[in-house]
């Protein structure tokens, strides 16, 4: 079942799912956070401390290797939370947690999260149901970046920083995108190079404008709708 969201909006979709009444509650436990570009929020193993629930912006999740490569296996925007192993237990994430597009969030201490997970059921049911929906995002990574091409994954990585930008342009270096993806970045310029000659990009200076949308949608392998479609089934929305 859909749900709808309140009048007195926070502007982060789980938080706007609380009660009337755990609203009170939570507004006093909240506070404003910036999100600056290419900032570390979280390194891996870290105690964590605070929730982090985006208005606006993107942060990514990273996988980091002992060698230092790294790749993506999650994005996090105004839909969802950066702390979703806390909702589980667990308040040290094996992910580096870093903002990819500048933006605003509001942060809670761990310890009012954990309170208000047991004080509201209903909450507690949706933030299970999102740390479900983070498992399937990051298995389906796994299955993408081992079995589909590179294109294809790429094409499916824009769609998802394109519904997080909330714009069609927004900045991005080919340097990011290599990390995000897992590979060199010569293999990330011959792909950009492919969707741009077929115009539904446009790249320029480290500025990403997606041209079109449905052009990128064909492009990209069925990732990005199997992930979709696991968020409409659990949480009743999709980005």
């Amino acid at each position: 079942m859909a749900r709808t969201s309140p009048k007195n909006s926070f502007g982060n979709w789980l938080l706007d799912h609380l009660a009337p009444v755990a609203q009170e509650r939570v507004r006093a436990q909240l506070e404003p956070l910036r999100l600056i570009a290419n900032h570390t929020i979280q390194e891996p193993g870290e105690a964590a401390t605070e929730a982090v629930f985006p208005t606006s912006g993107l942060i990514s999740l990273v996988s980091m290797m002992e060698d230092g490569t790294s790749v993506e296996v999650g994005m996090i925007g105004k839909e969802g939370m950066f702390g979703a192993s806390m909702v589980l237990g667990d308040n040290r994430p094996q992910q580096r947690a870093m903002v990819q597009l500048e933006g605003t969030a509001l942060k809670m201490p761990v310890r009012a999260l954990r309170q208000e997970i047991e004080a509201d059921a209903s909450w507690k049911d949706l933030l299970l149901l999102y740390a479900q929906v983070t498992l399937t995002t990051a298995t389906q990574a796994a299955a993408c970046n081992r079995l589909h091409l590179l294109e294809q994954r790429f094409a499916r990585w824009l769609l998802a920083a394109h519904d997080r930008a909330e714009r069609d342009t927004f900045p991005l270096t080919h340097e990011f995108l290599a990390m995000m993806l897992g590979v060199r970045r010569p293999g990330v310029t011959v792909a950009a190079q492919s969707l741009q000659s077929d115009g539904i990009i446009s790249y320029n200076h480290g500025t990403m404008t997606i041209v079109d949308r449905k052009g990128l949608e064909a492009a990209s392998c069925e990732c990005y709708r199997t992930v979709q479609q696991e968020m409409k089934r659990l949480l009743g929305t999709t980005l």
